[in-house]
């Protein structure tokens, strides 16, 4: 069940009171009706709703339950992505706000200088490096140019974190997320 289904199931007050007594253990008709005070045929007809609609369901004997799960799956159903300029999916909030104050059309407009949101951006960078693989300067260059013209600053920031090893001019990654889809 998606977020605006569930809203459009609880946004009549009939509804949401049965379904109120429902999650709080009323089971039948009758439970229900006295816990919430309406007439019986407005809550059979609440019940039908919130049945047909997925919050609830009938079990054996006339009883009835809320479906918790319909809860979950509205939660996740309504997270927004968090995608990047670039595409790629952040993995929290906080990622998705240096995303949306650093990057703009999958260009980096300023490299940050608050550690925390640097290593943010650095450890997209990271993943654009495949691990096992060594780099010459100049495809490392190549590479982050993409991102942002001051490539020499980006490939210190690397090193000096231990997202890139270098040795005579060869880079290869060491750190950062690794992709295991």
């Amino acid at each position: 069940m998606d977020a605006p289904t569930l809203a459009g199931l609880l946004a009549d007050d009939s509804r949401r009171h049965v379904a109120a007594a429902l999650v709080l253990g009323s089971r039948t008709v009758d439970e229900i009706t006295a816990a919430t005070g309406l007439s019986t045929r407005v809550v059979a007809t609440a019940l039908g709703r919130l049945v047909s609609g997925g919050l609830a369901q009938e079990e054996p004997g006339g009883a009835y339950a809320i479906v918790d799960d319909a809860f979950v799956e509205a939660a996740r159903s309504s997270r927004p992505e968090r995608r990047d300029e670039s595409g790629l999916v952040s993995d929290s909030e906080e990622e998705a706000k240096v995303f949306r104050a650093f990057v703009r059309d999958g260009q980096l407009v300023a490299i940050p200088t608050t550690r925390a949101k640097r290593l943010v951006i650095l450890n997209r960078l990271a993943v654009l490096f495949e691990p096992g693989l060594r780099y010459e300067e100049w495809e490392v260059n190549a590479m982050l140019r993409r991102w942002h013209p001051d490539t020499a600053a980006l490939r210190r920031y690397l090193v000096d974190e231990e997202l890139l090893g270098r040795d005579h001019g060869e880079y290869w990654r060491t750190g950062g997320p690794v992709d295991v889809s």
